[in-house]
């Protein structure tokens, strides 16, 4: 116990005097403050009112004689043209930006052609949606009020309350703010394991190629020496989790209070942040053990990070799925996702921004973490005192699985 104890102080300093820690730890809470402060100033900077926004002139030529009124539609002005050619003659000389000719049987077939001098990929969206409503309007001008063509203009504005089991209004109401936090967070939780573990893969390579690992294996055991290392490692990343952590609840109710808006209801809750804890420790040690192993049969420390690419192909699984765990976060996709040891951390911090989850998802999803750790723990141990001390060329699969039968 007290050589382990001894490479799990040594790791550990190690690591947290890397100035790559270092700036990695520091960087995301300054990032985020700065944003802030730069918002602030940029807000009260001499207390002057945003520049208005420029018009947008879009010519118009009416073959139905019908489309004569609601030419100003918010910051685009549409103009009025007898003919196509005096439209082109004024877009060429920068008076209009485009012009659309709306075609004598409109009624019948809703086309309007649209003509401009700009390869584009689609018409922009504010004057699509200007257009739409210069036509919306006049087409029922003559039937109805201003207040109900407004409506048919814009039919809906929606506003959603989430309920709890009693009646009343939850205290977590979801939207985007609940789910950019742990989305943020997903991320920053596969930086934070993929660099602490990272740095396994790292030193066992370098040790193995400069042959300190002969004279380390002489003094301890693999099990105490794999133990000791992950330990120390996972103390330092333990401690960049908890800074952003801690820092996240600072700086989310300093947004929210400063910048308001969307980011009003910007939150971090205690309960999101014993469950990321909880499971940042429980993805260091599955992906630090894992890379433990791939550190020991690479021959060199590039070839063993070659080996843990696949696995941290895995890890980040979840975020190619982030649609359809957004569209549906209960359902088979997000659960499966969940139940998988590689993919757990992430997919748990998607899911909780979006929905509740069942305590007894979290139950066996820890569970089966803990089991995997413990079942990979002794295979990686295994593995250790097979290929350590091999050097030379990285085994195939075949090899390493006939090596670790004959262990």
């Amino acid at each position: 116990m007290n050589k382990t104890l001894v490479i799990l102080k040594h790791e550990f300093l190690k690591t947290i005097r890397r100035r790559a820690f270092i700036i990695m730890t520091l960087a995301i809470p300054l990032v985020a403050l700065l944003a802030i402060f730069g918002y602030q100033a940029f807000q009260g900077d001499g207390g002057e009112e945003p520049p208005a926004a420029q018009t947008i002139a879009v010519g118009y030529v009416d073959n139905t004689g019908d489309f004569d009124d609601y030419q100003h539609q918010g910051n685009v002005l549409l103009i009025g043209y007898s003919n196509e050619d005096q439209a082109f003659d004024d877009m060429l000389d920068d008076q209009i930006s485009q012009y659309i000719v709306i075609p004598s049987d409109y009624l019948s077939s809703g086309v309007v052609h649209r003509y401009t001098l700009s390869r584009e990929l689609e018409p922009p969206g504010e004057v699509w949606q200007a257009i739409r409503d210069f036509l919306v309007a006049n087409l029922l001008t003559d039937q109805s009020d201003n207040q109900l063509v407004n409506r048919v203009q814009y039919p809906l504005s929606m506003s959603s309350t989430t309920l709890d089991s009693s009646g009343q209004v939850s205290e977590e109401q979801g939207g985007f703010t609940a789910f950019i936090v742990p989305y943020i967070f997903s991320i920053l939780l596969i930086m934070s394991i993929f660099t602490s573990s990272g740095y396994i893969v790292q030193g066992l390579g370098e040790e193995k190629e400069n042959r300190i690992m002969e004279v380390l294996l002489s003094s301890v055991s693999p099990r105490q020496l794999i133990t000791g290392k992950v330990l120390g490692l996972g103390s330092a990343g333990l401690i960049q989790i908890v800074i952003w952590l801690v820092s996240a609840r600072f700086i989310a109710g300093m947004a929210s209070s400063t910048i308001g808006g969307m980011l009003s209801s910007l939150q971090v809750t205690t309960e999101f942040l014993v469950i990321s804890l909880i499971y940042f420790v429980l993805g260091y040690f599955l992906f630090a053990i894992i890379m433990a192993g791939a550190g020991s049969i690479g021959a060199t420390a590039r070839e063993s990070q070659q080996l843990s690419v696949m696995f941290t192909l895995a890890a980040v699984a979840p975020l190619w799925f982030a649609v359809a765990i957004t569209e549906n976060p209960d359902g088979a996709i997000s659960q499966a996702l969940t139940m998988f040891p590689l993919t757990e951390p992430v997919t748990v911090m998607l899911r909780m921004g979006l929905a509740d989850i069942p305590i007894w998802q979290y139950a066996v999803s820890m569970g089966l973490m803990v089991l995997t750790i413990i079942g990979l723990l002794f295979l990686v141990a295994k593995i250790f005192r097979v290929f350590l001390l091999m050097y030379g060329k990285t085994p195939k699969m075949g090899e390493i699985i006939r090596y670790l039968r004959q262990a």
